[in-house]
């Protein structure tokens, strides 16, 4: 009875004596699945923040016109807020009485009036007679920038390299163009674009100053008197002709030496009517006075 304590003690020493080191190899193994573990995880994280970083971060051509743009921007705000704002409002909301609101104007809007001298305004007067612009292109395209970015609206129409597109916005039909123009323009403009005057101290300009964009933006915007075509009134396509019949008409040279505005043949009739009765009444005098 005495010996089985002991040997139940013995036996317990000689249990743990061999079950410790087998505890310890799984505490070791456990130990080296958490590491593998938790560098796989860190491994898993690294590679899917590497892969965000790569989607969310510019490119350095992106992160370049980013800046570009930014800049255009900063020089559009520099140029309104000394040139504009005292008639337009901080916000482009207008200011009664002196100058409309530009939200929704565009930079198309900002082409037109700059490019032509007509804006900024040096009084206030019936109507902005075109001068000779004070703003350079790139200053100008600043301008429009920072008026789209804030106000939004039409733009203007640019060709594949970024330039303001002038030439490739001839179209090729020029009798369809002249019969759109004659339709919708020639009431005010004259049938050959000379302008004409209105009421109210106002008037058509003479459109042989204007370029293909100005045609184009006056079109899309409705400056002053004139009405605003959208492209459901008159397509793209059937703007295009119109500018190329336009500017057929104020190229032409007029072979005999004066246009007399451009009215065709009642003033040229009455000119020539005037003249030879006047040389008529001159020889007959002449004829009268050597007898």
């Amino acid at each position: 009875m005495t010996n089985r304590p002991m040997n139940r003690s013995v036996r317990l020493k000689t249990l743990r004596k061999w079950a410790r080191p087998h505890h310890n190899q799984t505490v070791a193994r456990r130990r080296l699945r958490r590491r593998l573990s938790g560098g796989l995880l860190l491994l898993v994280a690294l590679a899917m923040a590497g892969g965000l970083a790569a989607v969310v971060t510019p490119t350095p051509q992106v992160a370049v016109a980013d800046e570009s743009a930014s800049a255009l921007l900063r020089t559009g705000k520099q140029l309104f807020d000394t040139s504009c704002v005292s008639c337009h409002g901080a916000n482009l909301q207008g200011e009664p009485g002196r100058g409309p609101s530009l939200i929704g104007v565009g930079e198309a809007a900002v082409y037109f009036q700059v490019s032509t001298g007509r804006m900024p305004a040096a009084r206030g007067e019936a109507q902005a007679p075109r001068k000779y612009p004070l703003f350079d292109d790139n200053q100008i395209d600043a301008l429009g920038a920072y008026v789209q970015a804030n106000g939004g609206g039409p733009t203007v129409v640019r060709d594949a390299d970024g330039s303001i597109a002038q030439a490739s916005l001839r179209g090729d039909d020029l009798g369809r163009g002249g019969d759109l123009f004659r339709l919708n323009c020639a009431s005010c403009h004259n049938f050959t674009g000379r302008g004409g005057a209105l009421s109210s101290g106002k008037y058509a300009p003479d459109l042989a100053p204007a370029n293909e964009q100005q045609i184009l933006t006056a079109m899309v915007t409705g400056p002053q008197n004139m009405p605003r075509f959208s492209d459901r009134q008159i397509s793209m396509e059937e703007k295009k002709d119109i500018i190329a019949y336009v500017r057929a008409v104020t190229e032409e040279h007029d072979p005999g030496g004066y246009g007399l505005g451009g009215f065709g043949p009642a003033p040229e009739g009455m000119v020539m009517w005037i003249v030879g009765m006047v040389a008529a009444i001159g020889a007959a005098l002449w004829i009268g006075a050597r007898s």
